[in-house]
Parts: structure tokens; sequence; C-alpha cells
């Protein structure tokens, strides 16, 4: 029960929260306290304002009476004029000179006033509205109609007497009558304002609301939703306006922070790979000379020990001890690039060439080795295939498959051949270029860690026989930073290599 009550409480708040409910209640209010302000004006001051409408009333027929009987030409139209009068503002008229009666618009009329000393005789004092040298003017009850009356008891300028009522309806009746009325207007002005100040509230609430929106958005860092500014030159307007200036400068802010921060993450980065890059170069090298070193050593201690003494010993010695120095800076020189490849510190010069021609300039520097090993290279594809590509690189990939199938192949069916394939897929716009060698499968598990560095397949293999073991990785990078794909795959009889490149456009 508890959490009901204070779930509607919640709800009150939120709702009495809510600009369109405070403005109806504003409004409410206010008609309210204007019809409360009315009906206490109503109540002190209609019964006054009536008594002085009325006396005014007697007053003016006492003055156009007198000037009718100043007048020249008063006996042709005063009886009608009179009754006129009297119809009009149901009035009882009547004049007497003396005990004889003039005129009288009620024959009744005579019989209530008298003579003017005896009406003057019974005025009281508290009912005495207005009095004057020519007139009095007097509030008296008729208690045989149970009517309200006011009348005037004056003396014309040519000395007749003249008395004019009128009767009046009670102030009190009035009064509630017009406060009821007045209570009626209140609730129909309720009615109406609710449905206006729904009206209004919406259109003046709207934009508010619009704006809370957007300042809403722009605090959780969206600045996609815009104020619509409209032609309307007001408060609210501004406001939009300068809500959009600032979410447009808060979004230029955020965005030129975010830049900055990327470019530091970017600099952070760069220089973790930095770091890497150094680490791996000096675990690698470290690994790969320690072979070279060892050799020099012990050849340059046995020169220094005249191990051997004859010149043809010395000679070998040294061929050996520069041998491996030749070995060890292209190591070194191949690890920089590797490493640079690796990080994406290398640009590609990419031109078109064809890779055909160059595949086969790469087959004519292989020529002795291929004779040494009688192997015969066969191409498959067309003659000529343009592509868009760095040709130093290219080159250095081809070379590094040409002479892994060169050092890899083996006899099979009497002959070691080598075969390079070009093939075109002009759905994908790409070459797949191919190496294939006669021999052994490698086995599932060599295949995914022959691209790694200083991985060898044949273990067994000699430093004269053998690479350094980078060039597969060496491929890896290259296709890795053209996005292009590679691999490996056993086939019948051997082992196929490839790669693609993008085609040059016509």
């Amino acid at each position: 029960m508890n959490v009901k009550v204070k779930k509607i409480r919640d709800e009150l708040k939120d709702l009495f929260k809510s600009v369109k409910v405070k403005l109806f209640l504003t409004l409410t209010i206010t008609i309210l306290l204007i019809m409360f302000f009315l009906i206490i004006v109503n109540n002190f001051a209609l019964g006054r304002f009536y008594l002085y409408s009325k006396q005014n009333t007697l007053k003016d027929v006492y003055g156009q009476l007198n000037d009718y009987y100043n007048g020249d030409n008063y006996n042709l139209d005063l009886e009608t004029e009179m009754e006129m009068i009297a119809v009009k503002n149901n009035f009882d008229i009547l004049i007497q000179d003396g005990n004889y009666t003039i005129y009288t618009s009620n024959k009744d009329f005579y019989y209530v006033v008298g003579t003017m000393s005896n009406i003057l005789e019974g005025i009281d004092g508290q009912n005495v509205l207005e009095e004057s040298d020519k007139y009095v003017i007097t509030r008296q009850k008729d208690f045989k109609n149970g009517l309200t009356y006011i009348m005037l008891a004056g003396t014309l300028d040519n000395g007749y007497s003249l008395y004019v009522r009128m009767p009046i309806t009670s102030i009190q009746d009035s009064v509630k009558i017009s406060n009821n009325f007045m209570l009626l207007i209140a609730g129909l002005t309720i009615l109406i304002a609710a449905v206006m100040v729904s009206f209004i509230s919406k259109k003046f609430t709207e934009p508010i609301l619009e704006l809370n929106k957007i300042a809403k958005k722009m605090s959780n860092l969206d600045f996609s939703h815009k104020y619509r500014v409209t032609d309307v030159d007001d408060e609210i307007n501004n406001l939009g306006k300068s809500i959009n200036t600032m979410s447009d400068k808060l979004e230029s802010t955020i965005k030129q922070l975010r830049n900055t921060n990327i470019e530091l993450e970017r600099d952070i980065e760069e220089k973790s790979k930095i770091d890497e890059m150094r680490k791996t170069f000096i675990s690698d090298v470290s690994h790969e000379l320690k072979t070279p070193i060892a050799l020099i050593q012990g050849y340059s201690e046995g020169l220094i020990e005249n191990v051997n003494t004859d010149e043809e010993s010395r000679k070998f010695y040294a061929e050996v001890i520069q041998d491996e120095a030749n070995k060890m800076n292209r190591l070194v020189q191949n690890l920089l690039d590797l490493m640079k490849l690796e990080y994406g510190k290398r640009e590609f010069n990419n031109t078109i060439f064809d890779i055909v021609e160059l595949e086969k300039e790469v087959v004519r520097k292989s020529k002795v080795m291929l004779d040494e090993k009688e192997v015969e290279v066969i191409f498959e594809g067309p003659e000529s295939i343009y592509v868009n590509a760095d040709d130093f690189y290219i080159e250095q990939v081809v070379t590094n498959y040409l002479t892994n199938a060169i050092k890899n192949v083996q006899e099979v069916n009497g002959s070691k051949i080598i075969i390079i394939k070009n093939i075109i897929n002009n759905t994908k716009k790409k070459v797949n270029i191919q190496v294939y060698n006669t021999g052994e499968h490698i086995s599932d598990e060599d295949l995914s860690r022959i691209w790694k560095r200083f991985y060898k397949v044949d273990k067994s293999r000699n430093r004269q026989s053998g690479g350094t073991g980078i060039g597969l990785a060496f491929v890896k990078a290259i296709m890795s930073n053209y996005d292009n794909d590679y691999g490996v795959f056993n086939c019948d009889d051997g082992v196929t290599f490839y790669f693609e490149l993008e085609l040059a456009e016509n």
C-alpha cells in the first residue's frame, strides 16, 4: 500500500512540475481572483450605483418637464411628451397647481401622493436620498403592494408641484442574481480557458520541451538534433538559435578533442610498435647471429694462432669469415626491411607492369640454380598480364616463391618440374599467381607455421643449402600491406604457393 501511495505521490509531483499544468493553474487562480474581486465590488458598490442612476433619471425628468413649461409652445405637446416619458421609464407622474391636478399618468398615484406638505412631513431623514431648494428625492415603500419606490417631489419654475415616482427592485436580490451570474460566467470561463490553455500551452511548451530534449542529448554528447528555427522573433526562438550555436561549437570542439585524442593514441601505438619492433629485431638478430659470430670467432682465432700454416688454409679461413660476415649483413638488412613492412613503415610505389615478363626475368636470373638441379620451368596462362603494384616488392615475392620451389623440388615420374600459372579473375579484377613444384607434401602442422620468421620445414638443411628463414615472412608482410590473398596448399605430386594482385585498369 505504501508503495502505491508513494507512486501516486511521485506521479503528482511530476504532474505539477509540468509547464502546461502550471500555466493552467495560474490562469485558473487568476480568473477566480478576478471573479472574487468583482463579487466583492458588486456587493458593496452595485446598490449605491443603482440608486445613483435612478436618482439621475428622476432629475433628468424634472429638468425636461421644467424646460417644457418654460417654453413658448408647451401646450401643444406636453401631455403627449409626459405620456411617452411615463411609459418609457415606468414612471408615475403627477403635476398639481395647488389642489388642482393638471396632469397624472396614474389616477391611483393622486391618492398616494396627497399634497406636497403631507409628503414632506412624513419623510424620514434616513430615506432622503438627495435634497435641494427645488426638490427632494426620497425612498419609500408601498406596503399595499410591497414595492419599493424612489420619488421626486419638487416645485417647477412656474409654481406647479411635480411628483415623479418610479419602482426599484430589491438591491439585495439584484446583487444576488448578479453574483450567481458571475459565478456561472466564472465556471464557463474556466472551461473555455482550459481548452484555450491546452492549445496555448501546447504551442508554448512544445519548443521548450524540444529545447529540453536537445539539451539532454547534448549532455550525452549527441549533437545530431537541432532546434527548428522559425521566423518568429521571440525569446524562445532566440534561445533555440543560441542552443544550435552552442551545439555546433561543442560538437566542433569535441570532434577536435577526439581527433587530437586519436592522434595521441596513434602516437602511443606507434611508439609501442617501435618498441615492439626494436625488441623483436634485437631478439631475432641475437638468435640468428649466434652461429655466424661463433664461426667468425672460431676461424679468426685459428688464424691468430696459426692453426694452419699453409697459405691455402689461411685463405679458406678468411673466405669463411668474409662469407659469414656477408650473410650477417644480408640477414640484418633483411630483418630491418621485414620489420618495416610488418609495422607499416614502408611505402609502396605502385606502377603498372607486366607480371608475366617479371616472372620470366626472375626465372632467367635463377637459371644457374635451375640448371644445377635440372629443373624444367613451365608457364601457364596469358602471354601478358598487366597489374598495378610495386614491382620491386612483387619481384621479391616471386623470387622467394621460385627459390623455395627450386630448393624443395623433387623428381616425380622421372622429371623435376616447376609450373608458374597465372589465372585471371575478372569478377574480382585480380590475377592469381601460382608457383607449383613437384615433391613431398608439407604436413598440415607446418602449413600454418611456414609464414613465421626463421621457421624451416627441413631442420636438417645446412647453412649452404638453407636460407635465412624469413623469405615467406616477407611474402606475408607484403601481401598483408596490399590486403591481398596468399597461401599454400598440397596438390598431386607436389606443393603450390600462390598470391593475388590487382589488375591494372584498361
